[in-house]
């Protein structure tokens, strides 16, 4: 019976985290049965084959279902790449082939303006099944949302490509000055994803937004990134919109029940692909 337990909620937490690892998990039980196979590390051996497998049916499969994966590596003719190649093998890189391609002219205006610069993508989606939940986000489970790490610059003023302050490009905030508007200060009660991470930020390089490449990515953005790709919104929070000098009705606050995004950049397309 625990066995039974330990093995439900291995499928679970396999398949929340990467959406076909659940599957690979039941495969690899059942090829260790009919094998005959005893030894853990044979086991785990089959587990990741099975994944393996699964990964790359994934990839050559959801195409014609209408995700595409977004690039792993930058590469001579690449500016966009993922923030770690971890968010390719747990499948958190699909989105819509139209997504892909505003990314993809984003990662191009800003190399363009800047040559040199990599622009790196966090969380998009899974490969499979609209609705499915991206964990821990609440409107990525569609192929129509991607997350876009900042630039940042370390305390030289030097640019730093393809470094994030934070290993995974998630959760080291740019925080507001006393002076700087705080939306949420009267809302912190009561369920929410907006979560600070106080003891976290310590531990973090001592690395600061570079304006100038995020800058001209919302900028870029707010203009053909909507007219062109069908931008609907871009997620920010208040003070960096204001201290960048961003002004545009798409680019936006995203409320105080749903996660920070002072560390990163929220993507979002029309549904239709439109404005």
């Amino acid at each position: 019976m625990l066995r039974l337990v330990a093995r439900s909620l291995i499928f679970v937490l396999l398949t929340l985290a990467t959406q076909i690892g659940g599957l690979a998990y039941l495969a690899a039980l059942g090829l260790a049965r009919l094998l005959r196979v005893r030894h853990q590390a044979l086991r785990l051996g089959l587990f990741l084959l099975c994944y393996g497998a699964a990964s790359i049916s994934a990839m050559l499969a959801v195409p014609s279902l209408g995700r595409v994966p977004l690039p792993c590596f930058a590469g001579n003719q690449q500016a966009l790449a993922a923030q770690s190649p971890l968010y390719c093998v747990l499948n958190r890189n699909y989105v819509t082939p139209e997504l892909r391609e505003a990314a993809q002219a984003l990662a191009e205006h800003v190399d363009t303006e800047f040559p040199g610069t990599t622009t790196l993508a966090l969380d998009g989606g899974f490969p499979f099944l609209d609705g499915f939940p991206l964990l821990p986000h609440l409107s990525h489970g569609n192929g129509l949302a991607l997350d876009v790490a900042y630039y940042y610059e370390d305390a030289e003023s030097r640019f730093r490509n393809g470094v994030t302050r934070s290993p995974i490009g998630y959760f080291a905030f740019e925080q507001p000055a006393a002076s700087d508007v705080h939306p949420c200060l009267a809302q912190q009660n009561g369920l929410s994803l907006r979560w600070d991470f106080d003891a976290l930020q310590p531990l973090f390089p001592n690395y600061r937004l570079e304006r100038q490449r995020t800058g001209a990515a919302l900028r870029w953005l707010a203009t053909a990134g909507v007219t062109r790709f069908g931008v609907r919104s871009v997620f920010i929070e208040p003070h960096l919109k204001q201290s960048l000098g961003v002004n545009s009705s798409h680019i936006r606050f995203q409320g105080c029940r749903a996660a920070r995004h002072d560390d990163h950049l929220h993507i979002q397309l029309g549904r239709s692909g439109g404005v």
